[in-house]
């Protein structure tokens, strides 16, 4: 079985067990998108959107968020021939949304992160953790310190966003952990 780097992360993160788990899941899985059945028990809202223009497409979203992981190139490439990508969201599944900013701050890709503030994608608390910047973490965990136990993409910690984030972050995961200590295990896709 080919074992992709968010199964290995998540098995990871979750133990030995719960990566067997993830990894079943993932092979009875489909390899398409498929919108969980629904039924209204409510009354619809009163205001209807009006869907003048389509889309984007999904294929495009999946795969600039997959690109925005790890390649910075081909993120300017999508990014420069669909400028609305820079804010679309993918929804792996039962809720796991996540944009190409959230995969390129849980990577610690410094340059594609700032790439994509520069273009206009907006800033949260993770990115925030992950590029070091204490004041800001701060404000928004006084704001609401709930958020110490947000979860991003994949359930990835605002600990784990700080542990990424290498040197520049320490000041950032020293005051996380001040708030609410983990046990923080080795990213085995940092470099050393």
């Amino acid at each position: 079985m080919d074992v992709s780097r968010r199964i290995f992360t998540a098995g990871l993160l979750a133990g030995t067990s719960s990566a067997i788990a993830i990894a079943d899941q993932v092979e009875s899985s489909s390899p398409e998108p498929r919108e969980s059945p629904f039924e209204r028990d409510y009354p619809a809202p009163g205001f209807k959107p009006a869907w003048k223009d389509p889309q984007i497409n999904r294929t495009l979203v999946a795969d600039f968020v997959i690109y925005a992981h790890s390649d910075l190139d081909m993120t300017k490439k999508l990014l420069a021939r669909e400028p609305g990508l820079v804010n679309a969201s993918m929804d792996w599944g039962a809720g796991d949304f996540e944009t190409a900013l959230g995969g390129a701050s849980h990577m610690g890709r410094r340059d594609i992160v700032k790439f994509l503030l520069s273009s206009g994608a907006r800033p949260n608390l993770f990115c925030a953790a992950m590029l070091g910047k204490l004041p800001a973490v701060k404000a928004m965990l006084e704001f609401e310190p709930k958020l110490i136990d947000a979860k991003g993409p994949h359930g990835f910690s605002l600990h784990f966003h700080a542990q990424v984030g290498g040197d520049q972050s320490k000041p950032v995961l020293d005051y996380l952990q001040g708030i609410k200590e983990l046990e923080l295990r080795p990213i085995p896709f940092l470099k050393s």
